[in-house]
């Protein structure tokens, strides 16, 4: 695609990016996380208790049960455990999302050349299809599992059409016939924290 073309796919999409974004910004937000023990956290749309363990070892998260438990070292400041507990949810994306992006870039018979897990503000995912790349929200680890399989092929979808009209739609409805009910419970539920949100 020339240049003035991609300059005109993208002028052409602009409202459609900024109610999506609005959209997101808007979305119930999780309120301020202090990482004391008892308090909630999600993973794969589980709720779980946190608990914090102190000692001189490897800072890490590890689910036992129905708790996620906080190995911290004495002294870590609250934004050391929030790098820490980010950490394990980026972690656990790219575990859950290796497997689905072979099966899935597999059955579109599209190619991957990589993918991205980060934290994002306004998206659950993106790509660019020149590229071949895909990026995932890290938030994603605490939503139910389906929504990161849903989020996956959205978004390989958009390496066949990059627009969100009927061929996309088609290619959804085909592969992943629940993908609508998907998207609604996804968007349900609330974000992580923003601390730059007003």
């Amino acid at each position: 695609m020339a240049t003035g073309a991609v300059r005109l796919f993208f002028v052409s999409k602009l409202n459609w990016i900024g109610r999506q974004q609005g959209r997101l910004a808007d979305q119930e937000r999780e309120p301020p996380r202090e990482y004391l023990d008892r308090e909630s956290h999600f993973l794969w749309g589980r709720r779980y208790l946190l608990r914090v363990v102190h000692g001189d070892g490897h800072r890490r998260v590890e689910p036992v049960h129905s708790t996620l438990v906080l190995y911290a070292r004495p002294g870590d400041s609250p934004d050391r455990h929030a790098a820490t507990v980010s950490r394990f949810y980026r972690d656990q994306v790219r575990a859950e999302t290796i497997p689905l992006v072979l099966r899935w870039s597999t059955r579109l018979g599209v190619a991957v050349n990589a993918v991205i897990v980060r934290q994002m503000r306004t998206k659950w995912g993106s790509c660019t299809p020149q590229a071949g790349a895909i990026r995932l929200n890290t938030e994603l680890a605490k939503k139910p599992r389906e929504c990161l399989e849903y989020v996956i092929v959205h978004e390989l979808a958009h390496l066949i059409d990059r627009t969100h009209g009927k061929r996309f739609v088609t290619l959804l409805d085909r592969h992943l016939p629940r993908w609508r009910a998907v998207r609604d419970t996804l968007n349900a539920l609330p974000l992580g924290h923003d601390p730059q949100r007003k």
